[in-house]
């Protein structure tokens, strides 16, 4: 865990148990002192700790007078006091002077991270709110949990910070925008700078399931819980334990599965197929969606309770035509990282003209289709305008572009439509290849293929 702890108290015992169990609790920067003098200087110096325990009864400067100093010299560290004396009057001095909490000794560990816990989540709040009154752009603390995504885009940076703000908590995320925005890459980056990071990321595409499978994709069984359950099976809450399960396309979760997967939130356990035995699970969930949750919540198809429990903290991922700066920075990337004996690497400036005019109704994920099923039809060779699908060739739509071609607006489902059918027809109607190309599923492909009629 991330946040720096200092322990001040003249009992060396104290100090070794107390630090010891915040290390084996994940906390890494924990510092033990015994001299609160000595504690005073660093502070006053302008060594700063997310957190401070200070022990009330030392010899040379008692607690109080340090806690004055602490919150003089580096207000936001939080600040939980600890006695053997349990006095209501003592603690509520500590409170006025600017204590978060009070503990009395013996500590327990599990009192004690409980109370760290709630002290970090406060002050991971102030800081978004911070974030979000100011509108500033912070520095990320993890840039390798979010070295994948790409931008330039001061509104993308400030998502990214308070996504690494939300990280170092337990708080579910939900993730909001349109397809192929990026939705699992920040969701895996939320994972990547969180406690969790060694333990498994599970991805679910809730589109997938269906009533009959869930129980078991989820769940698991224990062997002969149903005629064929010839071994156990173990579902994605046990694959995903002490890590992160992320559900991906919530908003068309049947509202019957709902139930089942809102008690796993609540309650954190779960019975396999089978058994009787509930046991515990330990993960943090993420949800993501491209579909307006609090439109299904009006029409009945999506639980409050819910919705609640998986919105501890939300962001929300914009489209790729409002973050323009940002696409030639993808095309770049997505050219360096192509497949095969595209060997030059390079594209015509005429054809980035055209690819940074273009308005993405699929977003990042369209883009980087369109720039592989380009290089495929360029063979080696540079990319020129005339690779370039028919929806990005004939019509410009990004914001001050020239107007369509066809002198009529197109909607967001027919350039869809015109993009996947041009892609499936360069393919030579290969659907796996096609949708290896899209960015989708298989099954998604055939959906949509059948809706428009083709294939």
């Amino acid at each position: 865990m991330g946040n720096r702890i200092i322990i001040i108290d003249d009992e060396q015992d104290f100090l070794d148990s107390i630090g010891r169990g915040l290390f084996n609790a994940g906390y890494m920067d924990v510092r033990t002192e015994r001299d609160p003098v000595k504690a005073a200087t660093f502070f006053k110096q302008g060594q700063t700790w997310d957190m401070a325990l200070i022990d009330i009864s030392m010899p040379d400067m008692d607690g109080m007078e340090l806690l004055e100093i602490i919150k003089r010299h580096s207000p936001d560290t939080e600040c939980i006091m600890v006695t053997a004396v349990n006095d209501a009057r003592m603690a509520v001095a500590c409170l006025k002077k600017g204590a978060y909490d009070y503990l009395v000794k013996p500590v327990s560990r599990e009192d004690l991270l409980l109370r760290i816990g709630h002290a970090e989540e406060k002050k991971r709040l102030l800081d978004i709110l911070e974030l979000k009154r100011t509108g500033g752009i912070q520095e990320l603390t993890n840039i390798k949990a979010f070295e994948r995504i790409i931008t330039r885009s001061p509104r993308i940076q400030t998502i990214l910070k308070e996504a690494e703000l939300h990280a170092d908590s337990n708080v579910p995320v939900l993730i909001t925008g349109e397809s192929g925005t990026g939705k699992e890459l920040l969701a895996r980056a939320i994972h990547l700078a969180s406690p969790r990071a060694k333990n498994p990321f599970i991805p679910v595409n809730m589109a997938s399931l269906s009533n009959g499978l869930f129980d078991d994709d989820f769940f698991g069984h224990v062997r002969g819980a149903f005629t064929g359950a010839g071994k156990e099976h173990t579902g994605y809450l046990d694959r995903a334990n002490h890590g992160t399960l992320f559900l991906d396309e919530i908003g068309i979760l049947p509202i019957d599965l709902q139930g089942k997967l809102l008690r796993v939130l609540q309650e954190g356990e779960f019975a396999k197929l089978g058994s009787s035995r509930m046991q515990k699970v330990d993960l943090r969930f993420i949800a993501a969606t491209n579909e307006n949750l609090d439109a299904l919540l009006k029409r009945g198809r999506f639980r409050k309770d819910l919705f609640y429990r998986l919105k501890g903290a939300q962001l929300h991922l914009p489209p790729l035509r409002e973050r323009p700066d940002d696409i030639s920075l993808l095309i770049d990337s997505f050219v360096a990282d192509l497949p095969g004996d595209f060997k030059e690497r390079r594209i015509e400036d005429k054809a980035v003209s055209m690819l940074t005019a273009y308005d993405y109704p699929g977003n990042i994920r369209e883009l980087k289709s369109i720039l592989h099923a380009a290089a495929n039809l360029a063979q080696g060779r540079p990319i020129a305008p005339g690779h370039l699908s028919d929806s990005v060739r004939t019509r410009k739509q990004a914001s001050g572009s020239a107007p369509l071609s066809s002198g009529t607006a197109v909607s967001l489902s027919e350039n869809e439509k015109a993009h996947i059918l041009n892609i499936y027809r360069q393919t030579a109607e290969n659907k796996s290849r096609t949708a290896r190309l899209l960015g989708i599923s298989i099954n998604t492909l055939r959906r949509k293929l059948e809706f428009y009629s083709v294939g």
